[in-house]
């Protein structure tokens, strides 16, 4: 029996009908209030990436630099142009001579030379390579400039409300920064993309020229290597971000993301973000409480319909991040109206689930209903008026 079903079973409540349109989630606030550790990092943040729940954080909001972080962006734009079809892993990208010349850590790309496009994504991604990024930016948008832009747009489109580009790779440029909060939103959305893993899992690798010269690549995100289940995302470095990290473990079914921007020391990074994933992961786990489309095991009255009644079922499923132990605080509240009247499609809001921890609404479900009944029909109509005279 599902953890639902335990609990509809355990503490089925019919209450007054408030109508709810969709499904209402907890307060967005962190689940604890400070910092359950020492960091010296002037700013951090954890969560869980597939809900976006934080779990603590420090400074989130303080606007920073993040320097190569940048690139998880200038990834994410390259994926989502490859799931809509608009270039592919195969695709020969002829490396201008500006992207060659980008300064600081690169893939040595030849200028006026083809290369793959997954080649040029996977350094990018891998060895935080300035070149490679600016080719990919040029490949999809023109100009690197043109490229910001669309970055800067997506930044917004995903709740980045204080992150503001300049160029495509992080490189110190005046005007560009961010914040441990919006690096965590961008983090998630990357995780959606299972191809990215494939690339920043990787420690060690090279990359063959066209030219048959070879450039050996080493993952910058040293936790890949030392620390189990580290599988991405991304570092970044200057002298004015000082170290930065976003770094993802993913066990038991639950992904989480450690960021700490500004940190003095390189190794501290990875330091107090491996401590805040060794933290999350020994306090909380993310349970699955329902799934849309689960019977509650209940039927709700039908006026002048078809059927006398018609089957409840939850309209989408719920999962959230508890405390170990915490599940057994959950309670949930079916509020439902005394009837309802034909005709009643399925999938028709009908009442709602409340979720409860701790006596506290924590997030509201639809119930909605699980079939179709159709108006009576008026022959049905007085063949039943026919019978009630018997």
């Amino acid at each position: 029996m599902s953890l639902f079903r335990r609990l509809l079973a355990a503490a089925l409540t019919v209450c007054l009908w408030i109508p709810l349109a969709g499904a209402s989630a907890a307060a967005s606030r962190p689940l604890e209030e400070g910092q359950p550790m020492s960091l010296t990092s002037p700013s951090a943040i954890l969560a869980e990436t597939s809900t976006g729940t934080v779990i603590f954080e420090k400074n989130a909001d303080e606007r920073r630099e993040a320097a190569s972080i940048t690139k998880l962006m200038t990834a994410l734009l390259v994926f989502e142009a490859i799931d809509r079809g608009d270039v592919g892993l195969d695709d020969q990208v002829i490396v201008s001579p500006n992207a060659a010349a980008m300064k600081g850590s690169q893939a040595l790309l030849d200028a006026n030379t083809a290369y793959p496009l997954r080649d040029l994504l996977r350094t990018t991604i891998m060895s935080s390579a300035n070149d490679s990024a600016v080719a990919l930016a040029e490949y999809l948008c023109g100009t690197e400039e043109a490229f910001v832009q669309r970055m800067n747009a997506r930044a917004q489109e995903l709740g980045m409300v204080n992150t503001r580009y300049v160029n495509a790779t992080g490189y110190p440029q005046s005007g560009q920064y961010t914040t441990a909060r919006d690096v965590m939103l961008l983090s998630c959305e990357v995780s959606r993309h299972d191809m990215y893993f494939d690339y920043s899992s990787v420690w060690i690798d090279t990359l063959v020229h066209p030219s048959g010269r070879v450039t050996d690549l080493t993952n910058t995100n040293r936790l890949v290597r030392f620390y189990e289940g580290c599988d991405g995302f991304k570092t970044g470095s200057t002298d004015a971000a000082k170290y930065c990290l976003s770094a993802t473990v993913s066990r038991n079914g639950m992904r989480l993301v450690a960021v700490v921007l500004g940190t003095p020391v390189s190794q501290t990074r990875f330091d107090e973000a491996r401590a805040m994933l060794n933290y999350g992961f020994a306090s909380y786990q993310r349970t699955v409480i329902a799934r849309g489309g689960d019977l509650l095991g209940e039927s709700l009255p039908v006026r002048n319909g078809s059927a006398d009644s018609v089957e409840l079922a939850l309209g989408s499923g719920l999962s959230m991040l508890l405390r170990t132990g915490q599940a057994s605080q959950l309670k949930l509240e079916v509020s439902l109206p005394e009837n309802v009247e034909a005709p009643i499609e399925k999938g028709d809001v009908l009442g709602i689930v409340s979720v409860l921890l701790d006596g506290q609404v924590v997030a509201k479900l639809n119930c909605v209903a699980a079939g179709d009944v159709p108006r009576v029909g008026w022959l049905e109509g007085l063949e039943r008026i026919a019978n009630n005279w018997r």
